[in-house]
């Protein structure tokens, strides 16, 4: 069973209906004693660093224990930023902390090479790591829809980046502890194939 933490600021029914694709039982939940149960836990984000956090206060301490018992777990977009220490986006607000290192913003010189932000669209991969998430997974495209990137103190960390005016870290991971900042469910067929890889790395 996979474990989706309902906290108020996933986009919820894209990466259930994901995991659906590929063959996976998904169970989506708030409930913090059906959370203590989970054998794998899916961290999904979207909107504001602030907020996403305010809302996981209530979960943090569920989530680093689910870690450290070395269990799988895998963020996606926001979820993957707040795992990190802290965000331009929101100052004096704490992340998880499960890495270290700072979301920043894309800076505004970007629209002066013809940039937007956000950074919305598909963007090829540049893989930098050998991971089990990108098994067979090249230059590929990913979905991306975000305004900030993070920026790793252990750049050790970085499976895979993005070129966007900056090197963007597209994929994080650390022992049982996986994260992408674009939407795998949103990302094709491809896309499934990073979640597919991730079932291979669970069960």
């Amino acid at each position: 069973m996979i474990t989706i933490i309902d906290y108020g600021s996933g986009n919820l029914k894209s990466i259930r209906n994901g995991f659906h694709r590929v063959g996976a039982e998904v169970l989506v939940t708030r409930d913090k004693e059906e959370l203590k149960k989970a054998d794998v836990m899916i961290l999904p984000g979207v909107g504001a660093f602030g907020t996403a956090m305010e809302n996981l206060k209530k979960y943090e301490d569920i989530i680093h224990q689910h870690i450290q018992e070395d269990k799988p777990f895998l963020g996606v977009c926001l979820g993957l930023q707040v795992l990190f220490s802290e965000s331009e986006e929101s100052p004096g607000v704490k992340g998880l902390d499960v890495f270290s290192g700072k979301v920043l913003r894309f800076p505004e010189t970007l629209r002066d090479h013809g940039l937007k932000i956000p950074h919305m669209g598909w963007n090829n991969l540049n893989i930098q790591r050998d991971s089990p998430l990108l098994e067979g997974i090249g230059r590929d495209y990913m979905y991306f829809v975000h305004s900030y990137y993070v920026r790793p103190d252990n750049e050790d960390v970085v499976m895979a980046t993005v070129d966007y005016g900056v090197e963007v870290p597209a994929v994080v991971a650390q022992d049982n502890v996986f994260a992408t900042q674009f939407h795998p469910e949103k990302s094709g067929e491809i896309g499934l194939e990073i979640l597919k890889n991730f079932l291979k790395k669970v069960l």
